[in-house]
Formats: structure tokens, C-alpha cells, sequence
């Protein structure tokens, strides 16, 4: 009994468990967000035009070839994801943790022509682009973090299990 009490909770088991996810639903340039760990987790379904923006990396980029520790090693890749079309990050922002808006159009008036899609942080201007590269000049340090998570199909993601299997 003594060294039972030592395990964790059913409750803090929970907050820590893999959730699956039904992707199927989320049309082309639509994003989806569940909680994992008591974060939210977003799941953005690029469309072919989002995936062909990220081919060529801004020189703006801090860390366009993620070799900072901000993802599993089998999303250290141009699009930082499994398969090109599906992102999967934490949509907690690296500079002071808000939670980023997705703005996935083109040239926005407030965010410049230059802009190709991504992620927004209103309460410091942090951006990220449509792969959650962090732009230099703004506040936030790093890439937005993307959690482990393997397909169980074609259109479910299970997250907080990485691609080998094992939960993280």
C-alpha cells in the first residue's frame, strides 16, 4: 500500500493518456482542435497550395530546417509532419504560452503581402508559418512544438504516440 501510493492517480493517468482523433471531417484548409494534456492540440488539413507554400523556406526563418528539439525526429522535416498534408501541433505560442490564432490567408492587410499563411500571435506579434516555423524578429524563441502522434488510419491520429508505438 505504501508504495502504491506513490503511483499516479487515475485522474493524472488521464491527463496524460493518448487521445485518438477523427481527422476524415476537416476539409482542405480547415483546422480542428482537441485538448492533450490539458493543451490544445491543433490539426490543420493543408490544402495542396499550403503544402506547395512551405517548399521553399523564407530566409525569415529562425530554424527552417527544424534542428532545434521541437519535434519527434520523424516530423524534422520541411512540412514538420507525417504525411505533407496533416500538421499537428500544440497551439501554444514559445514566446510566453497564448494560444495563436490560425490565419490561413494570403496578403492580409495586417500582416503584409509577404505573409503566406500560418499562425498569428496577437498579444506579442509572434508568426509561424503553415508548418509552425517561427519567424525571426518577433518574440518567441522557437518553433511551435509538434507532440508525438501516428496514424490508426487513414483518417484517425492518435496523439501522445509516437510513430514507433510508444506514448510519450
Amino acid at each position: 500500500p505504501f508504495v502504491a501510493s506513490f503511483a499516479p492517480s487515475e485522474r493524472a493517468r488521464a491527463m496524460g493518456a493518448a487521445v485518438e482523433v477523427e481527422i476524415g471531417d476537416i476539409p482542405p484548409g480547415g483546422m480542428k482542435t482537441v485538448e492533450w494534456r490539458g493543451k490544445p492540440v491543433w490539426i490543420v488539413r493543408r490544402s495542396p497550395e499550403m503544402v506547395a507554400a512551405l517548399a521553399t523556406a523564407s530566409p525569415d526563418l529562425v530554424d527552417p530546417n527544424s534542428q532545434r528539439d521541437q519535434q519527434p525526429p520523424y516530423a524534422a522535416n520541411a512540412t514538420r509532419s507525417l504525411r505533407p498534408e496533416v500538421f499537428v501541433a500544440v497551439g501554444i505560442c514559445t514566446h510566453l504560452g497564448c494560444s495563436p490564432t490560425f490565419r490561413p490567408e494570403v496578403a492580409p492587410a495586417d500582416l503584409g503581402p509577404d505573409w503566406l499563411g500560418g499562425f498569428f500571435c496577437p498579444c506579442h506579434q509572434s508568426k509561424f508559418d503553415l508548418a509552425g516555423r517561427v519567424y525571426s524578429g518577433v518574440p518567441a524563441p522557437t518553433n511551435l512544438v509538434i507532440p508525438p502522434h501516428k496514424y490508426a488510419s487513414d483518417t484517425k491520429i492518435v496523439i501522445g504516440v509516437g510513430e514507433d508505438g510508444k506514448e510519450s
